[in-house]
């Protein structure tokens, strides 16, 4: 064995267990097998947040690289497809709008077909909205699923997809799939941290039964306390409330009822918002607001008053304060998840985050000497990607005409980075999208939330006033058409999921 084999890891130890520390532990497991020893520390005393009930497409890519039976973990997670999320009362009261997952409609010149849609809509004034171009939107509005399929691009594959499912559940069955491969889990609560004298590397945690847990890599899944992170290693954390004021939510499950929708729901409210999320058992439901702004009893108030089911529980608070820790690898420590940072779940980043911080851990992962520069670009991804997130969801909020309360008041005239305000002004100038992330949201989205909230571009590209202009309405005309039709065929998504994963139907929704 050579000088690299004899610094190998040898032991991880990860402390906590929720949606970060089972999703952490389970391609750790199928990627070192028996090379490595895995140990999960968690202990039942202490709750997870647990309301991730929501994603994006990556979700599907991620439990594909597990090998993960499509039908299976729908069935034990009681998930749902999700097509995106529709906007109510974004920008304006009464403005409704959709983030769909995939472009609106073929590319067209290895461009979005939205830069062209600009000019139709500036020559014809019937012209519908770009959502009609939207396969995933239609869909949605539609009710209906079907898994994307074809090697050719075609309606049948212009979409993307992620799920909605029980976190709780989801943090289950990855943790099943986890011990299988050889993870142990430990159950206790850790009163202490054992470090090296001189170098300051952790060394083990100690349980409150007295018990050592020694180990070479630490990952800290410890939610929003970052028990090692924070607590041993003093990270620090960048607030970023100023731009983001939203630092109280609620959360409680309501019956569900039909139809079973394959979208998630974001209602703006006087300090925040609301959502909804279907699953197989129940809806999920919250509000996220700023305490500053309101009460919780109004919070609660207002997420009672709008479910569409029967409360199957009293809402449950939670406080948070929205950023990222200053570095998330410090020595032998990784945090991943909350421990790491929190962004508030308005476009369902938290398990991306943690998909992506996983993924690049396996992609910089260490032997013993725990070279600095592998820590050093591992935060520098992670706090890329952060960053990024932030102003997208920070978009959400600054571009409003909203002014029937305070709260959006702050929102429209509060500083923004100059990064996004780059974005915001070069989409209403020209109609074209500066995109900074290559991996994170791309020009079909940030199209979908800036035209939603109700920016329209000055101008257009005027290359596209050189193209034929009849050729061109006509051939979205043909497309529109293509959508419609294919839409309307595909089964309802309330039959899909059963058909998949044997759930019965609801009850219908009352009047």
């Amino acid at each position: 064995m050579d000088q690299q084999g004899n610094l190998a890891i040898r032991k991880i130890v990860i402390v906590g267990g929720g949606t970060a520390g089972w999703m952490t532990a389970a391609p750790l497991a199928l990627r070192l097998g028996k090379a490595c020893e895995i140990v999960l520390v968690e202990s039942p005393e202490i709750g997870t947040v647990g309301v991730g009930e929501a994603t994006l497409p990556t979700i599907a890519y991620y439990n594909r690289a597990l090998g993960l039976d499509p039908a299976d973990f729908a069935r034990k997670t009681k998930a749902t497809f999700k097509l995106g999320i529709e906007f109510k009362d974004w920008g304006h009261l009464g403005n409704r709008f959709f983030h769909g997952f995939g472009d609106f409609g073929p590319a067209i010149e290895n461009r979005s077909p939205y830069i062209y849609w600009l000019r139709l809509a500036r020559e014809f004034k019937d012209m519908p909205s770009y959502e009609n171009w939207s396969v995933a939107t239609a869909m949605a509005r539609a009710n209906r699923f079907m898994e994307p399929y074809g090697d050719q691009p075609a309606v049948t594959n212009a979409f993307s997809y992620a799920y909605h499912f029980d976190a709780g559940l989801y943090a289950a069955y990855l943790r099943d799939y986890a011990v299988q491969r050889g993870v142990t889990r430990i159950e206790g609560m850790i009163t202490a941290v054992e470090q090296h004298p001189e170098t300051g590397f952790i060394t083990g945690v100690r349980l409150r039964d007295g018990s050592l847990v020694e180990g070479d890599l630490f990952i800290d899944c410890s939610g929003f306390r970052g028990l090692l992170i924070e607590g041993v290693y003093q990270a620090g954390y960048d607030d970023w409330s100023a731009m983001l004021p939203c630092n109280s939510a609620q959360a409680v499950p309501c019956e569900r009822v039909e139809p079973l929708t394959p979208y998630t729901r974001s209602t703006a409210q006087s300090a925040g918002w609301t959502w909804r999320i279907p699953l197989q058992h129940r809806t999920g439901n919250g509000h996220v607001y700023c305490n500053g702004f309101t009460s919780d009893e109004e919070a609660s108030r207002v997420l009672l008053a709008g479910l569409d089911g029967r409360a199957l529980d009293t809402p449950r608070q939670l406080r948070f304060t929205t950023g990222r820790r200053r570095k998330s690898w410090i020595k032998n420590c990784v945090a991943i998840g909350l421990s790491s940072g929190f962004l508030e779940p308005l476009e369902s980043t938290s398990i991306n985050i943690i998909e992506n911080s996983v993924g690049w851990l396996l992609q910089h992962f260490p032997d013993r000497s725990f070279q600095p520069a592998l820590a050093d670009e591992f935060n520098r991804l992670v706090s890329r990607r952060y960053e990024f997130v932030r102003d997208f969801i920070v978009m959400h909020y600054k571009i409003t005409r909203r002014d029937d309360s305070e709260f959006w008041r702050y929102c429209a005239a509060m500083p923004v980075p100059d990064t996004l305000q780059h974005q915001i002004e070069l989409f209403r100038e020209t109609g074209r999208v500066a995109i900074y992330d290559p991996e994170g949201f791309l020009v079909s989205s940030h199209i979908s939330i800036m035209a939603g909230l109700g920016i329209t571009p000055k101008a257009y590209d005027p290359l596209i006033g050189l193209m034929d202009l009849q050729a061109l309405r006509t051939h979205f005309d043909r497309v529109r058409d293509t959508i419609a039709r294919a839409v309307q065929a595909m089964p309802e998504h309330g039959a899909y999921v059963r058909q998949l994963s044997g759930v019965p139907a609801a009850p219908p929704l009352a009047a």
